[in-house]
């Protein structure tokens, strides 16, 4: 017997704002959330600085190609946006079953994500949490805090069936940010977080691809999923500097793959 996909925070937040019709094909509740997902940024707004090498990945002209139906595995092969219409990528190795969400309001309110490590590219951050604003934006953490990563508070706990979704930026005026290195993760590379209640996950990046803010695939990052998944999200692409904010965003992947505690 099939399991039914469970339903995530995300698709009980905003039961009351729903917009039928939104995106052929999906259902009424999960059109009216999706069209209501806040826009992830990492908060590349003004006060950030250029990083020094920023990546050079431009698609402003990404109608003047095929884009493919499916993100790539980033790395070597660089990155490229997929199809606005293409799923999330599958995952790398075998995943596991989501952890079960606390029963109790209590438990609930209580377990949080506390930390993420990513060896690769030597990230070890505390997770912080952010909403959205009345503009319906997804905050961001402090610019003072380089080192700090959001995670969205109406997405899943890292570990719970659905897209959990963590951001964070990738330059501040003081230079380099948590995420400046984001770019450099590929299809295999390990995420652990870290949780209150004294779980670790290991996630496994499925897929990693830039895309433009005015096209950012919103469906793909906040789409509900059966299993348990991360979405890891900071700015890329060209420095504009009289918007004071880069031009696309970085999107990472990736699956439950481990957890323990």
């Amino acid at each position: 017997m099939t399991e039914q996909p469970q339903k995530s925070p995300l698709n009980k937040a905003l039961p009351g704002l729903l917009i039928a019709g939104s995106l052929a094909g999906v259902g009424a509740v999960m059109v009216g959330l999706l069209s209501l997902a806040p826009p992830v940024d990492d908060g590349s707004g003004p006060g950030l600085a250029a990083m020094d090498q920023p990546s050079t990945v431009q698609i402003e002209n990404a109608g003047a190609f095929v884009l493919p139906p499916t993100v790539g595995p980033g790395g070597k092969s660089g990155l490229t946006p997929a199809r606005l219409d293409a799923p999330p990528p599958l995952a790398a190795v075998p995943t596991v079953a989501p952890i079960p969400a606390p029963k109790t309001k209590v438990a609930k309110a209580k377990t949080k994500p506390s930390r993420i490590k990513i060896p690769k590219i030597k990230v070890n951050a505390p997770i912080g949490q952010v909403t959205v604003d009345i503009k319906g934006n997804l905050g961001t953490p402090p610019l003072t805090k380089q080192n700090q990563t959001g995670w969205y508070r109406f997405s899943p706990v890292p570990g719970e069936a659905g897209p959990s979704v963590i951001n964070g930026h990738v330059s501040t005026r003081k230079g380099p940010a948590v995420f400046a290195r984001l770019s450099e993760l590929a299809k295999g590379d390990h995420i652990y977080v870290y949780r209150s209640d004294g779980k670790v996950t290991r996630f496994t990046v499925s897929g990693i691809e830039q895309v433009s803010k005015s096209t950012f695939p919103t469906k793909r990052v906040y789409g509900n999923t059966s299993g348990a998944e991360l979405r890891l999200v900071t700015c890329g692409g060209v420095f504009n500097k009289g918007a004071h904010s880069y031009q696309d965003n970085i999107v990472v992947y990736a699956t439950l793959s481990k957890k323990k505690g």
